[in-house]
């Protein structure tokens, strides 16, 4: 937001070329006009809380990380649908003047600021391995997460947090800040419009639309490529059976084959093939994007 004011000043004094010194104003400043305000709005995309409904439908856990304040992030994540909650953990605790802490169980939405993870970082240190990061893993137990005014280091200590809990990772982001994550993350992916060089090189994905939309595009489409991977290895498996069981007679009871090897070679192009390559145009099921995602191992 950004408001307007006016002063008329003498023209024999002020005059065009005259050297006005704002640091250390030589020039009258007080008693302006008030002209107006320009307010300045930059909402996310149409597609962007669709998109995060799905993701959370899907058993994806959307977690915002912005270099924001936390009072603009909050908003932000509310239109998105990524806060849901009435009321965040933060607001519960300025409302009934308590601590953070003692407002933690009192709501699954909360907002991290950046400062918070630094102060972690130094209590941390010492510490073993096993030992650090246990704030961070009980603020990434909430449902409901943001992370506001955080820098690169900052963004590199969440994604690092998420993976020390066995999730799998993926960063989406489009400036230099951001490349770090980007990089180590289990899936990166950077914006193809607005997206820096940097960003692009670190990514393992690029979203050449810029759209958040796309991503949830791929997940539906992964599942569905891995649900019809699935169904032609049991018909293939399962064909076989009937084939192999002579082979099995012959060398166990000594039994005659019927056909040759090449006959039945034949039989498999004809009755395997075809109908196995089918099974790579089926349509998704119903249920494909509400199901939970498939464990890491």
């Amino acid at each position: 937001m950004l408001g307007f004011a006016q002063l008329t000043l003498p023209s024999d004094v002020y005059h065009r070329n005259y050297d006005y010194n704002l640091e250390n104003p030589n020039f009258p400043f007080r008693e302006q006009c008030f002209v107006g305000i320009v307010s300045l709005s930059d909402p996310p995309r149409d597609s962007v809380p669709y998109s995060v409904l799905k993701c959370q439908a899907a058993g994806i856990k959307v977690i915002m990380v912005t270099g924001d304040q936390p009072v603009t992030a909050t908003s932000i994540a509310r239109q998105c649908h990524i806060i849901t909650e009435t009321k965040t953990v933060n607001e519960i605790a300025d409302e009934r003047k308590i601590s953070l802490e003692e407002a933690f169980p009192l709501s699954e939405a909360i907002v991290i600021h950046g400062d918070l993870l630094t102060q972690m970082a130094l209590d941390d240190e010492g510490l073993p391995e096993s030992e650090q990061g246990k704030k961070l893993q009980k603020w990434l137990s909430k449902k409901e997460i943001v992370f506001a005014r955080t820098s690169p280091a900052q963004k590199l200590i969440i994604v690092k947090g998420c993976q020390r809990m066995d999730h799998i990772v993926a960063v989406t982001g489009d400036g230099v800040n951001d490349s770090p994550a980007i990089k180590k993350a289990d899936i990166g992916i950077a914006m193809g419009i607005t997206g820096t060089d940097v960003a692009k090189d670190a990514a393992d994905m690029v979203l050449l639309n810029d759209d958040f939309s796309a991503i949830v595009i791929g997940v539906e489409e992964g599942r569905r490529i891995f649900d019809n991977l699935k169904k032609a290895i049991c018909y293939v498996m399962t064909s076989q059976i009937s084939e192999i069981a002579p082979f099995i007679g012959l060398v166990i009871f000594n039994f005659p084959v019927p056909v040759s090897p090449i006959i039945l070679l034949y039989i498999d192009l004809g009755t395997d093939l075809i109908p196995a390559i089918s099974f790579a145009y089926e349509e998704a099921e119903l249920d494909l994007m509400t199901r939970k995602p498939r464990p890491k191992d």
